[in-house]
């Protein structure tokens, strides 16, 4: 799902789809069928409802109360929301938005240019984790009330995916000036408004119908959406209808609502699962700046018997970050690293490090499993690493990892959208998950030409900077993780292309 310095445990969770232990929380009271209430169980925690701080992995706390400028359909394709018309000048460094009229805040307060300014130019300097989405965004110039133009430094992919996330969400700016009641205190133009008696912040958030809203009705007059810090939990709710839909990311969770015929399924692939480097350079752990130590990290994990293993076989195997929705990836690239520690070893000797090295990893338990770190320190050793893991909690994780800096790398699940250039700004520009700033003359080469290449230009790039980043061993990944999208039977659910957990608008009663 679920993307990060953060000031708190719930960034998290969701910037990486880091479902941390000890983010504590319960679950809501029934729906069941013909309900008017749709209870959503999930791991991620918001930070605030703040949008300036908003992530993609907690969007569905922020899709109930802030609509966004454009609209990103289950199956990936744009369509319009706030926004109803936008178009690119021949360069695409500007974009020219056309904003739908006789929107209104709850106070009546009107939806128009100023507002996509305000909201625009706040996320960018909010500092919130996805902020740099909108690094490339110069100005935004206002021609009236419906018609606004985004000039950007250079064109930008993904920028119609980013504003169909978290930069896209339009607060009413008469609250940035009332200090922070906006995190707790949600003003958008969207299909719910937040009711404060039925809310517990940190553990339920309860949704009831915008009456006023512009926009067709969603079928629920009611979401509540609540936080829960394990999934055995969670399977238990879907069972007994405490809790109607939510994903399940463990195996043995999967199998345990599969035997159950009143629950209703339904698969993803989204999220890999790997091991970050964060360290190429070699400032903390020097051996990691040779790409041949890194390549020996890959030829040393067994990635079929984790997956057979760890995963029950709910997955697929993977040496690559970019996602089969991308243009970037290679099937072929899925394979590149099999499992021949014996090579690793050879590579270990050529590089100087026959004698191996200590390499220190962060782990957190609800990512990494008693299974997963046993298995990978395993790997590690038959190639002469000594793995120590270093445990945490979620209350000093963000500020260690994130902060701190005080990894080379970590095991994190990440989602894979199906733009190009997110996912390479994401990963491959200096940011949260590349935080010591690691380039190379190839990424240099390639990361401009995805950005403002023709798009067979862009494919052409995004392909080799795909098969640079599994060559150069940038990254250990392990494989993609197969979710199950579950509910206790009375709800539909589509899966949400670019985001492990659905929209909000992707929820239907059953018949």
């Amino acid at each position: 799902m679920s993307r990060t310095a953060r000031t708190a445990l719930a960034a998290a969770c969701a910037a990486a789809s880091l479902a941390l232990a000890g983010c504590g929380g319960t679950g809501g009271g029934a729906g069941g069928a013909g309900s008017s209430t749709l209870n959503i169980a999930t791991m991620t925690l918001p930070q605030s409802l703040d949008p300036a701080v908003a992530t993609g992995s907690a969007l569905p706390y922020f899709q109930a109360v802030y609509d966004t400028l454009i609209k990103r359909e289950p199956d990936g394709r744009f369509s319009p929301m706030l926004a109803t018309e936008w178009t690119y000048n021949a360069d695409r460094t500007e974009l020219a938005l056309t904003l739908r009229e006789g929107v209104e805040f709850a106070d009546g307060s009107p939806f128009d240019g100023a507002v996509v300014k305000a909201n625009l130019e706040r996320f960018q300097k909010g500092g919130g984790a996805s902020a740099k989405w909108l690094a490339g965004l110069e100005k935004v110039e206002v021609a009236d009330a419906s018609h606004v133009t985004l000039e950007l430094k250079q064109p930008d992919p993904a920028l119609e995916f980013y504003l169909s996330d978290a930069p896209g969400l339009m607060a009413n700016p008469k609250r940035f000036a009332q200090g922070d009641s906006i995190r707790t205190t949600p003003d958008g133009t969207g299909p719910y408004r937040l009711d404060k008696t039925r809310t517990t912040v940190g553990t339920k958030w309860a949704y009831q119908r915008n009456t006023h809203h512009w926009g067709k009705e969603l079928p629920y007059k009611n979401i509540t959406i609540s936080f829960f810090d394990n999934e055995t939990a969670i399977t238990n709710g879907i069972k007994t209808g405490q809790v109607n839909a939510a994903l399940l990311q463990t195996a043995d969770q999967q199998i345990a609502v599969e035997s159950d015929p009143k629950v209703r399924t339904q698969k993803q692939e989204i999220d890999f699962q790997g091991l970050l480097l964060f360290d190429r350079d070699g400032k903390l752990t020097p051996a990691l700046r040779d790409p041949r130590v890194r390549q020996a990290l890959n030829y040393a994990v067994d990635r079929d018997t984790m997956l057979d293993r760890i995963r029950q076989k709910r997955g697929r195997i993977t040496s690559q970050v970019f996602g089969p929705e991308t243009r970037a990836y290679d099937k072929k690239l899925d394979t590149y690293y099999t499992h021949n520690p014996a090579k690793g070893r050879e590579l270990f000797k050529e590089a100087g490090y026959a004698n191996g090295f200590t390499l220190k990893l962060p782990r957190i338990a609800a990512i990494v499993n008693d299974a997963l770190a046993a298995s990978l320190q395993s790997d590690f050793k038959a190639i002469g690493v000594k793995l120590v893991w270093d445990t945490l909690d979620g209350a000093t994780a963000v500020q260690k990892v994130f902060k701190d800096r005080a990894y080379s790398g970590m095991v994190m699940n990440m989602g894979q959208p199906a733009s190009d250039w997110a996912a390479a700004n994401d990963l491959v520009t200096p940011g949260a998950f590349n935080m010591f700033g690691t380039t190379d003359a190839e990424t240099r080469k390639l990361l401009p030409r995805i950005q403002t290449g023709t798009a067979a230009e862009a494919r052409t790039a995004a392909r080799a900077l795909d098969e640079h980043l599994v060559r150069d061993g940038w990254f250990v990944p392990f494989y993609r993780m197969s979710y199950l999208h579950v509910s206790d039977g009375t709800v539909k659910i589509a899966p949400q292309s670019g985001m492990a957990v659905p929209s909000i608008y992707n929820y239907a009663p059953v018949n």
